[in-house]
């Protein structure tokens, strides 16, 4: 019996294999962790670093921030899409510099956004050049003032300008409440607590028979630990549904909650009391407590009792 030969391999039947082969290195969708340097190529002005060494150089070590490697999730609009491409395909380790064009960093300069406007519209103590202003919800800096009028330009500082951007990727982030960090990090600059539960609870659902039944089901949940700098922050307090709603995605979580602790003891508990009598001062907690016929010491002895067995 004569052997069967082996059938020829066309050009493109190599070709589909090809493209049907797994990619190798960073790709999109990935969480990597990325120390970057970037600067102004003609006037060498520093834009962003996550070098401390950098920052302390240029004077901005002390704004509060955290100069170390971020994360980003390539792919996402993190960083500028001319970085993103210099990664696509590398290994962790990889290091590179990349001239991103005024067009795709901060837009190029538009001369018709500098514009002319009532200086009613400033408030006072802004009405000098270099002031950041709002006007008509837009942001602008004053160029100059003349008598009532003021010349804003409503371009980006940056406008104009290409950026060079010095990189490193230093890891590839597998863990995920990492990735959550690194997440919430991109819209918001603070320091949270925050973890990965898996949760059992009951939920009524409709069985076959048109019945409602109760079955346990698994929520997959992020907690976050909130603090009053998260409270306050206004980025959170406008975009929390979107930025859950990011976590809740990229990460294949069921829901994210945000939960806050507050510490009490005696100190707590009685300024609680004088928030819920409006502010009362001693003497007049005094005097609503003998009207109220309650005896003051028994009072705060159970007060204190309370507070020892917890």
């Amino acid at each position: 019996m004569s052997e069967e030969p082996e059938a020829e391999v066309t050009e493109e039947e190599t070709d589909a294999e090809e493209e049907q082969a797994p990619e190798e290195g960073l790709q999109e969708g990935d969480f990597v962790r990325l120390a970057y340097t970037a600067r102004t190529v003609e006037s060498d002005d520093l834009v962003d670093t996550t070098d401390a060494e950098v920052a302390e150089e240029e004077g901005i070590e002390d704004e509060g921030r955290d100069f170390e490697p971020r994360t980003i999730v390539l792919g996402a609009g993190h960083i500028f899409e001319s970085v993103e491409e210099g990664i696509y395909g590398e290994e962790v380790g990889t290091e590179g510099t990349v001239v991103v064009p005024a067009e795709e960093a901060f837009g190029e300069y538009d001369p018709e956004e500098v514009r002319t406007v009532s200086a009613d519209k400033i408030d006072e103590d802004d009405r000098y050049p270099g002031a950041s202003v709002q006007v008509d919800g837009q942001q602008g800096y004053v160029e100059t003032i003349i008598g009532g009028r003021a010349r804003v330009d409503f371009n980006h500082p940056l406008a104009g300008d290409d950026i060079e951007y010095d990189y490193e990727v230093v890891e590839e982030v597998d863990d995920r409440t990492e990735k959550a960090e690194g997440l919430l990090g991109m819209y918001i600059d603070a320091d949270l607590d925050m973890w990965i539960e898996t949760d059992e609870e009951e939920e009524e659902v409709e069985g076959e028979d048109g019945e409602t039944e109760t079955e346990t089901v698994e929520k997959e949940t992020l907690y976050i630990e909130s603090t009053p700098q998260l409270s306050m922050n206004q980025q959170w307090m406008f975009q929390k549904q979107q930025i859950a709603q990011d976590i809740i995605d990229r990460l294949d979580l069921d829901r994210v909650i945000v939960q806050e602790t507050i510490d009490g003891g005696m100190g707590g508990m009685m300024g609680g009391m004088g928030g819920m009598m409006g502010g009362a001062g001693e003497a007049d907690l005094e005097e609503a407590l003998e009207d109220a016929d309650v005896d003051e010491e028994e009072l705060v002895e159970e007060l204190e009792a309370e507070a020892d067995e917890e």
